[in-house]
């Protein structure tokens, strides 16, 4: 009989959002706990249907919890605190603030909890026991080569780029496709940690949509008024390359002379790819990441072995495609019919 561990509600007033379970009755429970950034974004959909099939068919217990929306900490912060609670053996979580939930991360590994990041790096990086992640550097830097080699010398050199990037306050994945968008483009980037900080004319300017359609939609039409002449985008995340695209339709600006890039890889923005809203996206892979951090957390509870990051880097890599219908050459790429044998959502 399957049977979930009751949790320790520690943190009044804070609404926690309670999104799937599965339990073990085995002599030797282990609980599993999956906190995400929000429970609506097909790409946090998709981590936890990973995480939730990978924990049945391992026979161990699995709690999911998500924010209220892109930002909540302190939703995320009680989450951890219940878990701890509840003896969780280990915690996977995509930090909506890097650095601010530090300490309550702290607090579950004093407590002997592995800790492990998904898609987006604590800040530091070593505060978690481990990191699976897209490399998302190398997303933006795809996505950055590939703007680049479509547009030619002439119009690398002329061109006016709008940043619709998540959050103000730089959590580590918005910065590292931002920072990787624009090394693959040609900006110098000043400190590869952060945005703001370039001087490069060509920069129209960055607004902050939270990773959602209409956040980018309002940023896009702000940017417009600042640069009609826009002619690349670069978006956090398909769902608000989305929005970006409507605001760009409004105006005429529909007609092929914007680029718009991306990140993600879920179905419907790879069906994007095929439909010319989107010229070429970065493709990641949630279900994996999620599954591998499942087998990772059952791992450590029997041997007490923690995983280790890939060669030559601080996380391990689950690996990006690059999906487009209009190639350039010397960037690796794959086309949206092949994209949709593997996206998601």
């Amino acid at each position: 009989m399957k049977r979930m561990k009751s949790l320790k509600w520690t943190a009044a007033g804070v609404a926690l959002a309670l999104v799937a379970g599965i339990g073990s009755a085995s002599a030797d429970d282990v609980l599993v706990g999956l906190i995400t950034k929000t429970d609506n974004n097909p790409f946090f959909v998709k981590m936890r249907e990973g995480a939730s099939a990978k924990a049945k068919e391992i026979g161990v217990e699995f709690q999911a919890f998500a924010g209220k929306y892109d930002g909540d900490n302190d939703t995320q912060v009680a989450a951890v605190e219940n878990l701890i609670a509840a003896g969780a053996k280990g915690i996977l979580i995509t930090p909506s603030d890097t650095k601010a939930i530090v300490p309550t991360i702290q607090k579950a590994r004093d407590a002997g909890v592995l800790v492990i990041a998904l898609d987006t790096p604590l800040d530091p990086t070593d505060a978690a026991d481990a990191t699976f992640a897209t490399d998302n550097f190398k997303a933006g830097e795809l996505i950055g080569e590939w703007a680049a080699g479509t547009l030619g010398p002439e119009g690398v050199e002329n061109a006016k780029i709008a940043f619709l990037d998540a959050l103000e306050q730089q959590p580590t994945v918005d910065a590292m496709r931002d920072q990787g968008f624009m090394k693959g483009f040609g900006i110098d980037i000043k400190d590869p940690n952060r945005y703001l900080d370039e001087d490069d004319a060509r920069i129209c300017g960055h607004q902050y949509g939270q990773g959602a359609e209409d956040g980018g939609r309002t940023g896009m039409e702000n940017l417009l008024q600042k640069c009609p002449d826009i002619s690349v985008v670069y978006t956090i995340n398909e769902p608000t390359a989305a929005g970006a695209w409507e605001a760009l339709k409004a105006v005429g600006k529909d007609d092929g002379s914007v680029l718009v890039v991306s990140v993600d890889g879920g179905c419907p923005g790879v069906k994007n790819v095929e439909a010319g809203v989107i010229g070429a996206t970065s493709m990641q892979f949630p279900l994996l990441m999620a599954a591998l951090g499942v087998e990772a957390v059952a791992e450590y509870a029997k041997s007490g072995k923690k995983p280790e990051p890939s060669p030559g880097l601080d996380f391990f890599n689950t690996g990006v495609t690059l999906i487009t219908d209009k190639p350039v050459d010397g960037v690796p790429s794959e086309t949206s019919a092949e994209g949709l044998t593997k996206c998601w959502g």
